[in-house]
């Protein structure tokens, strides 16, 4: 008979895993992660200066009823400024006309830097030219745009009236004085101004499209437009919706080139919230007052962009899902 080994378990029994020693951090792995602190952190230091302190002071100082004098009292308010500016129909209307100008440049910006994106994506002659003029507006101050929209507009020999009499038309429009007229002609403006950057964003993902699926597309018999729904469109959604929010923030916080063109005028129709926080701030003096409103325009403007990328994340939910 053979005597049972002295290193086999016994029946019923299981081997207990001796105990695995603690994972220690090794000195390379900390050098590197010091290194990484080392190098985001001059980036961050411009983040926090230039816009988070200034973000912590803002919301410091709707809660003051602080003025701009030469000795300033920072005296604290409470509510009082939420509850004054509750009544300030003035502040509410120049948030309506903020949503307008807003929802109007971006959405247009958007159509017509679409179709210019295509048009340069379509292989046309001189392309590089056609490029480099699309950026013009983009490379020009916002001070000389609106200046030069001006003359445009000018009611006095303006070329928009100039051309508007040459083919028998109204050659005496006040563009930018008269209560119907001056809104969309700041909206035109801004639409004009802010295209290029759109045009190059969309452009670059039209360019990452697989040209496979296009000419796929067009052995099955699919038009320009049906191209466009079924394949261009949902391929650049991400983009859109990336390109949409940064210029619905861009628009809404716009300030000098509605401060150059109308100064807020004809009696407040042109007036967006950011120039009569600005005029609260600094013609009036109530610095307090004015923070308030600026934290109530982040507010709002947080909550619509908010709802809005929601609702496009769903949407890219049911498409993937649905493939």
């Amino acid at each position: 008979m053979t005597s049972p080994s002295l290193t086999e378990p016994k029946p019923g029994t299981a081997k207990t895993p001796a105990p695995r020693p603690a994972k220690r951090v090794k000195p390379m792995a900390r050098t590197r992660r010091r290194e990484a602190i080392a190098l985001v952190l001059p980036s961050l230091i411009p983040i926090l200066v230039l816009s988070v302190a200034p973000l912590v002071v803002g919301v410091f100082l709707a809660f003051t009823n602080a003025r701009l004098v030469r000795h300033p009292d920072y005296g604290f308010a409470g509510l009082d400024n939420f509850a004054r500016l509750g009544g300030n129909a003035l502040f509410w209307d120049s948030l309506r006309i903020g949503m307008i100008w807003t929802v109007g440049v971006t959405l247009l910006q958007l159509a017509a830097a679409m179709g210019l994106a295509l048009l340069l994506n379509s292989g046309l002659k001189l392309q590089g030219l056609t490029r480099v003029l699309a950026l013009v507006p983009w490379a020009m101050p916002p001070v000389v745009v609106a200046i030069m929209w001006q003359m445009i507009y000018s009611a006095n020999g303006g070329p928009l009236n100039a051309f508007l009499g040459s083919v028998g038309l109204p050659s005496d429009i006040n563009w930018l004085g008269d209560f119907s007229t001056a809104l969309p002609a700041v909206i035109v403006v801004g639409v004009w101004v802010g295209m290029p950057q759109t045009t190059v964003t969309l452009l670059a993902g039209l360019q990452q499209i697989p040209g496979e699926l296009l000419e796929a597309a067009a052995v099955d018999g699919a038009g320009a437009w049906r191209k466009f729904t079924a394949v261009t469109w949902p391929a650049m959604r991400p983009i859109v919706t990336s390109i949409t929010s940064l210029n619905f923030i861009w628009n809404f916080n716009s300030f000098s080139l509605v401060y150059v063109l109308t100064a807020g005028g004809p009696g407040g129709k042109t007036m967006v919230p950011v120039l009569f926080i600005y005029l609260e701030a600094f013609k009036n003096r109530e610095i307090g007052y004015a923070a308030a409103m600026g934290l109530v325009v982040v507010i709002v403007v947080v909550l619509i962009l908010a709802v809005y990328l929601r609702s496009q994340f769903r949407t890219e939910d049911r498409a993937e899902k649905g493939r």
